[in-house]
């Protein structure tokens, strides 16, 4: 007999869990949503707001009761968001999470809650925003969930937490954790920490461009500050969390940055030219499977 999903609970409400109290409200009426956040400050807006039908001051109340609970906290407090929610646990509660690594995640949840169902999960959404005001129902809309259950996960279990992610919107893959965090280190992690990067260099150069970096930000340097704004909490626990898979990303990384130096500097147009057309039909891939915008601009309103 397939698991019902009637309660939700979700502990963290800034963007990603914003949006999910959002989303099951729009798309599932009938499933009654709780919720708990660390900060008080972030409790009250989200009564303000009225995401939840509840919004409790602590975590194990707040998932008293409730067949799915979702962990939408970085990646670094994983084990003690899953330590306070353990007293007020049901026994056939499924405990799932949000966060962008999922080995680490996998075993700080496993060994927290020994008795529970753990299937970690990751939709691939988000914007530079954070905080209960940012989120929005259609976050997940047409974007993929990547569900990692462990070898003993309940079947019915992966399939209750599979048929709530549809319901959102998500299309949901499922994958090894390891597998999961390769995959990620290639086409977030990495990414952000290039725009880190880049614009911290700007930022350096400044002083000495007297403000003409920003006064003439170009659309590259424009878009890798967007990424470069994202949440650094969040993104300072991923690359921590996801160190393994990042530093051997990373160095395949510099190895192809060397070989673009050498033909730059040989002056072999023929090798760049070759690469950008290639990576130019990377680009047009990703439009075609609808993960972006083909509008110029990138679709931005002016």
């Amino acid at each position: 007999m397939a698991r019902s999903v009637e309660r939700v609970a979700i502990v963290g409400l800034g963007l990603i869990g914003s949006s999910i109290a959002r989303a099951v409200k729009d798309r599932l009426p009938g499933v009654m949503v709780t919720g708990h956040d660390a900060s008080a400050d972030v409790r009250d807006q989200a009564r303000t707001l009225g995401l939840c039908d509840h919004i409790a001051d602590a975590a194990d109340a707040a998932v008293a009761g409730a067949d799915l609970v979702i962990l939408a906290v970085p990646v670094g407090r994983m084990a003690d968001a899953a330590a306070a929610i353990a007293p007020g646990l049901k026994a056939e509660a499924i405990i799932s999470d949000v966060g962008s690594s999922k080995t680490s995640v996998a075993e700080a949840l496993a060994k927290a809650l020994p008795d529970h169902a753990v299937i970690p999960a990751h939709p691939v959404a988000g914007t530079e925003n954070s905080g209960p005001a940012a989120g929005f129902a259609s976050l997940f809309d047409g974007r993929w969930c990547i569900v990692t259950p462990g070898a003993d996960a309940p079947p019915d279990a992966v399939v209750a937490l599979t048929t709530f992610w549809e319901a959102l919107g998500a299309r949901v893959d499922v994958m090894d954790a390891a597998h999961h965090d390769l995959v990620l280190a290639v086409t977030s992690h990495l990414p952000h920490l290039i725009a880190y990067t880049i614009v911290g260099t700007a930022s350096e150069l400044e002083e000495v461009t007297e403000s003409e970096v920003i006064k003439y930000s170009a659309g590259g340097f424009r878009d890798f500050t967007r990424i470069a704004a994202s949440d650094p909490v969040m993104w300072r626990d991923v690359f921590l969390a996801n160190k393994d898979a990042v530093l051997a990303t990373l160095q395949r990384f510099n190895e192809d940055l060397t070989v673009l130096q050498q033909a730059i500097r040989r002056g072999d147009g023929a090798k760049l030219e070759e690469w950008f057309t290639r990576t130019r039909a990377i680009r047009r891939s990703i439009i075609a499977q609808g993960q972006d915008d083909a509008a110029p601009d990138f679709g931005r309103r002016h």
